[in-house]
């Protein structure tokens, strides 16, 4: 199996966030009270029903040309433990169905794929198998917002 690395938000870009109170176009951050499901960027997991988050509206680096999106993801309000350095797939989230969308040097989209999240493993190896892609991104199938990333192990 391809070694890979998951990596939540970025901690330095969730605390610009809790700082400014500003997401990635500018906009006021939203604070919101979890009903519970929320998937968390920060430490990815599901939100548990009463825990206080933000909701704001995040571009991941890895485009600064036109393939760069900002779209809305939940945090938590205050810093938390993260993700556990945890470095597979994301236990809480095994069994949902994803995209995983690849990108090159470029910051180009270079292709990708849906899977149903029973062996996401495989998908990636698949993706990581070809040499011009640099990174991936795993997105929400029905609303398309960033998830997590996933990178190649430091060498």
């Amino acid at each position: 199996m391809t070694p890979f690395v998951v990596r939540p938000l970025p901690p330095a870009a969730l605390d610009a966030v809790r700082g400014t109170r500003l997401d990635a176009a500018g906009r006021p951050v939203e604070a919101v009270t979890a009903e519970g499901g929320e998937p968390l960027r920060c430490c990815l997991r599901d939100a548990v029903e009463g825990e206080e988050l933000i909701l704001f509206g995040y571009a991941p680096p890895v485009a600064d040309g036109p393939y760069r999106e900002i779209g809305p993801i939940f945090a938590h309000a205050a810093p938390c433990a993260g993700a556990d350095g945890a470095t597979g797939y994301p236990p809480a989230w095994r069994g949902r169905p994803q995209v995983l969308r690849a990108y090159d040097h470029r910051g180009r989209i270079h292709g990708g794929r849906r899977h149903d999240g029973t062996d996401p493993e495989a998908v990636i190896a698949e993706l990581l198998a070809d040499p011009a892609v640099r990174q991936l991104h795993s997105r929400n199938v029905v609303y398309g917002c960033f998830m997590f990333t996933v990178d190649r192990p430091a060498s």
